[in-house]
């Protein structure tokens, strides 16, 4: 398996996916590598298990830019993935090259047109989708590597009908060669038990006890939707005490602002990047889990919530309609339409008895459709079936 991001780098989606993928594919059967960047520490080399093995790769410096750095961490990668090849090939055993998005293509098509193996590509995500669009020069010059992996490659799998949609519609992919496989998640992951104490002395860090805790968590990019979940607070009636949590890392001058002229500034708490420990105390005490995406080709946080026994709020955009069904796992509002948000915030605070028949739905339907041995099963389907 072959990322530029795996724990402890956490960027984005690909991280929390290869997470729970990688250990799930190693007890099928197969040995697994992954190789990885390693500016984020870890291990050079982390011996999980007889059958998983981590593999972290520094970038020498200097290096120009993110591109310059991207080159240079697939260099990086090719002698210790050459190794692992080599060995297979003397053993006379069988390897497949797994990819993730555009940022590992280069050492991808490099190994699989050296050793000539089979190369399957995981489509996390597409730079057309996150700008609605392809406009600017890096736009297209990230476009068309997407097309070039898309083409090399001997399978493809997405995370979500809309993703197998998208990737066709403009990447020229085709149909017959795309495999819908979810992400997963583990559910002791993200478990936690407080006492009642705990439980009050956790949750008054973040809010008083006469507020809703609104819980949000992901990049501060414009397509992960934040700007749209200030807003919705601001929309809220007066009766109703909120506080919105905002988790993640990213610039939000522009949201503390937003809060700031809504007049609602003592009812946002922005946290930056918080601990997972604290991430899943957070899910423990929120009353609601927000998540207004413009563009989501899954939703691995609705999961979360939804894992947790957190009521959800998401926008009908992409993955999101696939993970949470409204009215029966969670309640889906309209991408984009902020009353739309807000009044789905406030249906799930003020009906608190259908948002936990929702929530206690959502949790069975996270461990038997979202479980990463399903997933792990299915993955490696693909690996085999070179008619995929």
């Amino acid at each position: 398996m072959l990322s530029w991001e795996f724990p402890p780098k956490r960027v984005g989606g690909i991280s929390a996916a290869l997470e729970g993928l990688a250990p799930a594919v190693s007890l099928t059967g197969l040995t697994v590598h992954v190789i990885t960047a390693g500016d984020a520490g870890g291990a050079a080399c982390e011996y999980v298990s007889p059958t998983l093995t981590i593999n972290r790769v520094l970038v020498a410096d200097p290096y120009n830019d993110f591109f310059d750095w991207i080159q240079k961490l697939n260099e990086a990668m090719y002698e210790p993935a050459a190794q692992i090849l080599r060995s297979a090939r003397a053993a006379q055993e069988a390897v497949v090259l797994h990819v993730h998005d555009w940022l590992t293509m280069f050492i991808g098509l490099r190994l699989k047109n050296e050793f000539g193996v089979r190369l399957v590509t995981t489509i996390h995500a597409t730079e057309y989708g996150r700008n609605q669009g392809i406009q600017s020069d890096v736009q297209h010059k990230i476009h068309a590597w997407e097309c070039e992996l898309i083409a090399a490659s001997d399978a493809l799998i997405v995370c979500s009908e809309s993703m197998r949609t998208e990737i066709t519609s403009h990447h020229g992919a085709h149909w017959n060669r795309i495999r819908v496989i979810p992400n997963g998640i583990n559910p002791a992951d993200i478990a936690v038990t407080f006492t009642e104490d705990e439980r009050s002395e956790f949750r008054n860090r973040f809010a008083s006890p006469n507020q809703h805790l609104v819980f949000f968590i992901g990049r501060m990019v414009g397509e992960k939707g934040a700007h749209l979940l200030v807003e919705a607070i601001g929309r809220l009636h007066p009766s109703l005490p909120v506080k919105l949590v905002i988790a993640g890392g990213g610039a939000r001058e522009h949201l503390e602002n937003r809060a700031r002229g809504l007049g609602i500034w003592d009812s946002v708490y922005f946290t930056g990047r918080i601990s997972d420990e604290d991430r899943a105390g957070l899910y423990a005490v929120a009353d609601v889990a927000v998540y207004p995406s413009l563009y989501e080709p899954f939703g691995i946080v609705a999961l979360e919530a939804m894992a947790a026994g957190v009521p959800v709020v998401v926008s009908d955009s992409g993955g999101f309609a696939e993970v949470v069904e409204h009215d029966v796992s969670g309640t889906t509002t309209y991408a984009g339409d902020v009353n739309s948000l807000a009044w789905g915030i406030d249906r799930v605070l003020r009906d608190r008895s259908r948002a936990m028949r929702l929530a206690e739905h959502a949790k069975s339907v996270v461990s038997t459709k979202f479980s990463w041995p399903l997933i792990a099963n299915n993955t490696v389907e693909v690996y085999r079936n070179e008619d995929v």
